[in-house]
């Protein structure tokens, strides 16, 4: 692809954490020394085992966490070194979709307010009304009727809330939107609609996703690349195609193996 596609591209990105229980002060890398490029219209996936740094690396990619090292180029601006009310500005254009519908839902706040927060913050011009209706039309597109704006987070199933977390990613109609196991805490009919809601917003709104999963069945489904994960490191990336049918690395292969078969 060319550069001008080039949504997001991220250089030598480094994170470490202090080790858990260290009393020497040494610390261990989450992601270590990193490049990435995510392509305007995309579905990236990465995929690797539980504590590889893949949430690690999405919340840098998103500004949502500093990288200790490296250099972050979100439409071709370097998000590093950003003013904080541009990088605010920026932010608009990145969204999230967290892991757990149950925990990442303010219970305290109506369905209507958490969707229509985001306008809050970042279209300020906007009023009251113009924010619920704009909160209402989400609602709507990803299959909740007006009744939600009333309710509380509590008052739904689990596909539910992850659709009202969906909505709040999307109401400000960011380019790119980072999704953290968005379906691990679903059933699996659960997920697979929401998987297909995903896939169709994509295709209406335009819109780019950085998928973070474990479960290679589950990035088959939706993933158009495919950055297989290993202790901080990429150790390939290449069509989802390929990366599920003919694995370059021997580690790509171990995971395709511990996939059950009926």
């Amino acid at each position: 692809m060319t550069s001008d596609a080039i949504l997001l591209r991220a250089r030598a990105l480094r994170k470490s954490y202090a080790r858990e229980g260290s009393r020497d002060g040494r610390r261990r890398p989450a992601v270590d020394g990193l490049d990435l490029d995510i392509y305007r219209g995309e579905t990236l996936a990465i995929v690797g085992e539980s504590g590889c740094g893949k949430t690690t690396l999405a919340r840098m990619l998103l500004c949502l966490i500093e990288p200790d090292q490296g250099e972050l180029f979100f439409l071709g601006r370097d998000l590093l070194k950003l003013s904080a009310r541009d990088l605010r500005r920026a932010r608009r254009d990145m969204q999230m979709v967290f892991q757990d519908p149950f925990a990442s839902l303010n219970p305290r706040m109506r369905v209507g307010e958490i969707v229509a927060e985001p306008l809050e913050i970042h279209e300020k011009g906007l009023g009251g009304g113009e924010r619920r209706e704009k909160a209402r039309a989400m609602l709507a597109r990803v299959g909740l009727d007006e009744s939600a704006m009333s309710r509380y987070p509590h008052e739904f199933s689990g596909g539910q809330r992850q659709r009202i977390g969906i909505a709040r990613a999307l109401i400000l109609r960011p380019q790119l939107v980072a999704a953290d196991e968005p379906v691990s805490a679903l059933d699996v009919s659960v997920g697979a609609q929401v998987l297909q809601l995903l896939g169709e917003l994509q295709s209406e709104l335009g819109l780019t996703y950085l998928f973070i999963s474990h479960s290679l069945p589950v990035v088959a489904q939706i993933a158009t690349r495919i950055a297989v994960m290993r202790q901080g490191q990429l150790v390939e990336v290449a069509r989802a195609e390929q990366v599920l049918r003919e694995p370059r690395e021997a580690y790509t292969r171990e995971l395709l193996a511990a996939v059950p078969t009926i």
